[in-house]
């Protein structure tokens, strides 16, 4: 099948772009057929970039979205468009609009994983990389904010920068279920392993952590640690590429329940698993499946929902010119 999935990819002039999430099979394809695995932003940065007139997305609906809004004459298609996020499934639009409406005072930021319409409503679209940045830079200025949809990674980013900050409120159903006395009890067998946490997580679990990053910066802080044990906090997607990465290393989920739970570590994304070779197998061969998958966005949306997302990317490419300029 994978030959026939390439010679497919290759026949379309498309390109797979996949997140760290998605199974292991599916991000090798990616990467062997000429396209990018990664985190969100970045794969629509890649898609955006590249040459290709076909992005194929191997990922959660609002990645789509977020690939369509930067490259809104290309054609994306996802592996199954009924693979979504619980943080965008518990942000409706029309609530989050309300809200909005209701606190006007305030400078609208929403995470990546929402969307186009709520992206669309917002001041600012952020990442779980540069969220910490963004609204220390937006505190500084006098802001307060008004922040959707994950209320734990809001938390930890009012913590580490002071700001005024009303949540939404929402959860990762993955993220959520880390248990604080889980990752202690592992301590306790592995003393000498690093605790890598994503932000998503509740403030119990970051409070553990010895390192607390997005995907690529849990990957970045694996290769840099001296430690030969992590205890990582995030869905188990993304051990291939921490395995690839660093094959010397040994990693270990952390525990989402207790005693009586029917699995250690339930850290697997449900609609993440909708991401394999036969659903792109699927996608590429039938006609009627490619157009129930295809990403179709209002021009009207795209320029509303690309104006905060844009605001991001100038705000990054702004932090590594001070960077080079200093360094």
């Amino acid at each position: 099948m994978q030959e026939s999935l390439t010679d497919r990819i290759r026949e379309l002039g498309a390109v797979i772009v996949a997140h760290y999430y998605t199974a292991g099979e599916i991000q090798d394809l990616a990467e062997e057929t000429g396209g990018f695995v990664a985190d969100s932003l970045e794969m629509a940065r890649f898609g955006r970039d590249h040459s290709s007139q076909t992005l194929i997305v191997a990922g959660v609906r609002f990645m789509g979205e977020t690939a369509k809004i930067l490259s809104p004459h290309k054609r994306v298609l996802m592996l199954d468009a009924n693979a979504t996020c619980s943080l965008d499934l518990g942000c409706p639009a029309d609530e989050f609009t309300r809200f909005c409406d209701a606190n006007p005072e305030r400078t609208v930021v929403v995470y990546a994983n929402t969307s186009a319409r709520v992206k669309a409503r917002s001041d600012w679209v952020v990442t779980s990389s540069i969220a910490t940045d963004v609204v220390r830079h937006l505190h500084r200025r006098g802001e307060k904010i008004l922040w959707a949809p994950d209320k734990y990674l809001g938390q930890y980013v009012a913590t580490q920068t002071g700001a005024d900050i009303l949540l939404w409120d929402g959860a990762c159903i993955v993220h959520e279920e880390f248990k604080a006395e889980g990752v202690e009890d592992l301590k306790k067998v592995y003393p000498n392993a690093a605790v890598l946490v994503h932000p998503e997580s509740p403030a119990a679990v970051i409070e553990l952590a010895d390192e607390v990053g997005s995907t690529s910066q849990i990957i970045d802080a694996a290769k840099r640690l001296p430690n030969s044990t992590f205890i990582v906090a995030t869905d188990r997607g993304l051990f291939h590429k921490l395995r690839q990465t660093v094959p010397d290393k040994k990693f270990l989920e952390a525990p989402t329940a207790g005693e009586g739970a029917t699995c250690k570590s339930c850290a697997r994304c449900p609609w993440m698993e909708m991401n394999h070779l036969q659903s792109l197998h699927d996608t590429l061969s039938q006609a009627e499946r490619m157009q129930a998958n295809e990403i179709h966005l209002d021009d009207g949306l795209v320029e509303k929902a690309r104006k905060p997302l844009q605001r991001m990317l100038d705000f990054r490419r702004q932090q590594k010119t001070v960077i080079a300029q200093t360094s």
